[in-house]
């Protein structure tokens, strides 16, 4: 798994969260360093933050898709409102989540499951 965050106590947490999970992976404090960590290695999942400089969530996920499809990407984010460019086939994490919640996710995206949750 590779998560991505510009903020360095939310990485770690999440990290740490998908660890005590019983995951490994890696971690980028950018769009530009996951691009990197997907050329160099088999990534089978990607938890990535949306407001990063540079790069945002939405366009880690355009770049990834085209380059590696089929690897699932969850966008967390804490804003509420989507921006137009917002792909439906996004699994969204709400900030700040648990390890349930984070959990949870990644069992929806590692089956393909992208629609939204029943409330």
């Amino acid at each position: 798994m590779l998560t991505v965050d510009d903020d360095p106590i939310v990485l770690m947490n999440t990290v740490m969260m998908l660890e005590d999970m019983g995951h490994s992976g890696c971690e980028a404090s950018s769009g530009t360093k996951a691009l990197t960590f997907l050329a160099e290695r088999n990534i089978d999942l990607i938890v990535t933050d949306q407001a990063m400089p540079q790069m945002t969530g939405f366009q880690l996920a355009h770049i990834e898709q085209e380059r590696w499809p089929g690897i699932p990407i969850v966008l967390a984010t804490g804003y509420s409102e989507l921006l137009p460019e917002a792909r439906a086939d996004l699994l969204r994490l709400s900030k700040p989540f648990g390890e349930r919640q984070l959990e949870d996710i990644n069992k929806r995206a590692m089956s393909g499951d992208t629609r939204p949750p029943k409330r």
